[in-house]
């Protein structure tokens, strides 16, 4: 019964994960400004977690830890 529980949770989780993922935009910044380090010091960069993109990556970051999670238990309890 538990397991089943957890199955469905794991794939109401999996699918949350993959929506997550494909909204978010692709971010320009890449490799070519690591290496150069242009990176900027400005409003929008200190208050980068409160805007749209910033919350869209911490529940991406939050359901992608309880993927795991979930995916730990259930691998236990198959082989249980």
């Amino acid at each position: 019964m538990i397991r089943t529980i957890l199955t469905v949770i794991y794939f109401i989780v999996v699918l949350v994960v993959v929506i997550l993922a494909m909204i978010q935009s692709k971010e320009d910044e890449g490799l070519s400004s690591t290496l150069t380090g242009s990176s900027t010091n400005n409003f929008y960069d200190k208050n980068k977690s409160r805007t749209k993109t910033g919350k869209l990556k911490k529940w991406t970051i939050i359901f992608s830890v309880i993927f795991v999670v979930l995916t730990i238990v259930l691998g236990i309890l198959w082989l249980a």
